[in-house]
């Protein structure tokens, strides 16, 4: 942005000041530089048209949420835009989900449909009106319009659908609503029957549902808020936010085997509306069939939706760039971003770059990075690729970032597992390609996130990722620097029965784990709700070495220990098992259990027989299941520590930088933060940057750099 400034010297001082101390709501103010120009004289103040400067660098805005004064504005009778769904200001309202084109200005949005009435233009067009040249203003007479539909798309006539759609929740029925940056499923939160009807009608057994509540008053009385939280939940971003429960008034179905929940305000001021006829928290969840990306289009919601939504809320605003709801938690009093979405997403992290570049990202929870200069730019969540639909999301939206930001990239860099679907991906392109290994990605992601340089200990925590061994790797301790790494421990290999069936009925895994700790003698060391399953072909599969392929994930042994701690369901979604073993931790507990260190081939590998033995035999002690699960996480804190003193005794290292699904556990990333802390050590951890599969992406692009320059 250009600012030509004439006046005294002293006015012109406050300015400046003003601008670096003061500077608008939702501006990022990155660098100023000031230099003399001759004297113009102006007259008035004015806002030229936007010059689209070739290679020029334009950040675009993620979209907000509603801003007091708006709210204001709808709540007030006497206001021109009272109970308009649209309203908005230069501080807040849809941003990057309507923008086509850069620079921003108005035609360059989905708003160009919108002819701006009179009234609108006068505001539009005075510097002294919050909504100077914010592009998306409108008002009940020139902007869009909502419009309810069942689902047969036959509109329903009502005088006030903006009371008409509440009282339909309130009477039990299911709703898709389209918000910011696509449709949601909504209902009663506090009525059970419902909302199983929605987990059976949108196929989601028992993922948990997010909540939106009325006010953060409303939010207090459900869950624990700490200051952090509160600011978190209250600020422009508005994510969905995991808190503790506080007590049992709300279904126990909504989170299933979980002591939090995803809570989120009311971030539009449509939703504001919902809340006006008595209801004071909706389930409020993506609308999306199981594994498909997030609807965002009117036709598409009606299509697919009808199955599971009983009515349509819609409006002639289209969105351009379909986004998620972002996600995240506090720890260590820090918020810890796990889904970076609407209100977070574009990220810009400034890395020194030498090329142009297109990191593919992760094949689940998939994000992509491309960069410019020295700029990198993050995509939002996109999900799991493993459906031609989600394919075609993430080409369409890459094509988008490489249109506005006007980047040709002279590399793609993928992911070394060869089944992913960026190995397929970079074949349908005419550019180099490299691939970077899933683990040497995720600390990196992390060290660029903390602006580290140095070389770390990595520790790697997750459910898989391809290794240089072409094994399964996922409980790794690695010397890295940016160009690249090397695996000094991890936990022992054990095989995976069956491949993708182990991963989804964790029992199987078990089964493993425990068979290379008992061998022939497995059967009578079988715990009893073992009995009813197929323990005899899983062993079948373990002993022909068929169909199996080897791990070292920490995943897959929380996994293990979840099925003998009595999870033995199929899982529905990816760490459920997992998350069920951290629910039913007992916090108090100190105690933990016994493992090996064995050092081969100048790499060290924890031997994890003794830690099931321990599983084992409190569980004959009918000591608790609660107690057990905390002496497992212990267990899994002291050797990830111990690991790090060794290596670093050896290699004389003294940072350690965490990432992975795993550090999505509290008490694992709490735990081993503090111990390290108190042993030393400098260590690093995932803030804005997600420490899941999300945030490989910006490790793939700095490590394709790194090496090009080599």
């Amino acid at each position: 942005m250009y600012i030509d400034i004439e006046g005294k010297e002293e006015d012109i001082g406050i300015l400046l000041n003003n601008i670096k101390t003061k500077p608008p709501q939702l501006s990022k103010i990155n660098e100023i530089q000031i230099e003399d120009k001759k004297v113009v004289n102006y007259e008035k103040f004015n806002i030229l048209k936007s010059n689209a400067e070739v290679n020029a660098i334009t950040l675009i805005s993620p979209d907000t949420g509603v801003c007091e004064d708006c709210i204001k504005d709808i709540t007030d009778m006497k206001n021109r835009r009272y109970k308009y769904p649209f309203t908005n200001c230069t501080n807040c309202g849809p941003r990057f989900s309507i923008i086509k084109d850069l620079p921003y200005d108005r035609e360059a949005t989905c708003m160009n449909q919108f002819i701006m009435c009179n009234e609108c233009r006068k505001e539009y067009e005075n510097p002294l009106d919050r909504r100077f040249h914010a592009q998306p203003t409108a008002c009940p007479i020139c902007g869009p319009q909502i419009e309810l539909v069942d689902n047969e798309g036959n509109k329903i006539k009502s005088l006030g659908i903006a009371k008409k759609v509440p009282n339909l929740i309130g009477q039990g029925f299911i709703l898709a609503i389209k918000g910011l940056g696509g449709f949601h499923l909504a209902c009663n939160a506090k009525c059970e029957d419902v909302i199983q009807k929605l987990r059976i009608r949108k196929k989601r057994p028992t993922k948990p549902l997010a909540l939106m509540m009325k006010d953060i008053e409303t939010v207090k009385k459900f869950c624990h808020v700490s200051h952090i939280e509160e600011k978190i939940l209250c600020s422009e971003r508005k994510p969905i936010i995991l808190l503790n429960k506080k007590n049992d008034l709300l279904p126990y179905n909504i989170a299933p085997h979980n002591k939090r929940l995803g809570i989120m305000l009311p971030y539009t001021p449509l939703h504001h509306l919902l809340f006006d006829e008595g209801i004071d928290v909706l389930v409020m969840t993506s609308a999306n069939k199981n594994s498909m990306p997030i609807i965002y289009k009117n036709d598409d919601a009606i299509h697919n939706l009808k199955d599971i939504a009983d009515y349509i809320l819609i409006h002639n605003r289209d969105i351009h760039i379909p986004i998620d709801d972002s996600v995240s938690m506090v720890v260590l009093h820090e918020e810890r971003v796990l889904r970076n979405s609407r209100g977070y997403a574009p990220i810009n992290v400034k890395h020194s770059m030498t090329h142009d570049i297109l990191a593919s990202g992760s094949h689940l929870k998939n994000t992509f990075a491309i960069s410019k200069k020295d700029n990198v730019f993050i995509s939002q969540y996109i999900g799991d690729v493993e459906n031609t639909e989600t394919c075609d999301r993430v080409n369409m939206l890459v094509k988008h970032f490489k249109n506005v930001y006007n980047i040709n990239p002279e590399l793609i860099v993928h992911d070394m597992h060869p089944n992913y679907w960026s190995k397929e991906y970079v074949k349908t392109h005419d550019s180099n390609n490299i691939e970077v290994q899933h683990h040497h990605a995720h600390i990196v992601s992390c060290m660029v996130e903390n602006e580290v340089k140095d070389r770390v200990i990595g520790i790697a925590y997750d459910g898989s990722g391809y290794g240089a061994d072409k094994k399964m790797w996922g409980g790794e301790f690695l010397i890295c620097d940016y160009a690249s790494f090397k695996r000094v421990g991890h936990l022992n290999y054990v095989c995976i029965p069956g491949g993708e069936s182990a991963i989804k009925e964790p029992w199987r895994m078990a089964i493993s784990y425990l068979h290379k700790v008992f061998g022939n003698n497995l059967d009578e060391n079988l715990p009893n709700l073992f009995k009813g399953k197929d323990v005899k072909n899983v062993k079948t599969i373990i002993n022909s070495n068929i169909n199996i392929i080897d791990t070292s994930s920490v995943g897959r042994l929380f996994d293990t220990a979840a099925a003998i701690l009595g999870f033995m369901e199929e899982v529905t979604y990816e760490g459920e098992a997992a998350i069920f073993l951290e629910h039913i931790c007992d916090e108090n507990e100190k105690e933990s259990y016994t493992y090996d260190v064995e050092y081969v081939d100048d790499v060290y590998i924890i031997n994890t027989n003794n830690i099931l033995k321990g599983l084992l035999s409190d569980l004959g002690d009918k000591i608790s299941r609660s107690l057990i699960s905390r002496r497992f996480h212990n267990t899994v804190i002291n050797f990830s520590v111990h690991l790090c003193e060794l290596i670093s005794g050896k290699y004389d290292i003294n940072k350690v930088a965490l990432s992975g699904g795993v550090f999505q556990n509290q008490i694992i990333l709490r735990e081993i933060y503090k111990k390290l802390m108190l042993k030393g050590f400098e260590v690093y951890t995932h803030k804005l940057i997600p420490c899941n599969d999300s945030g490989i992406c910006l490790g793939q692009i700095v490590i394709a750099n790194e090496r090009c320059k080599e």
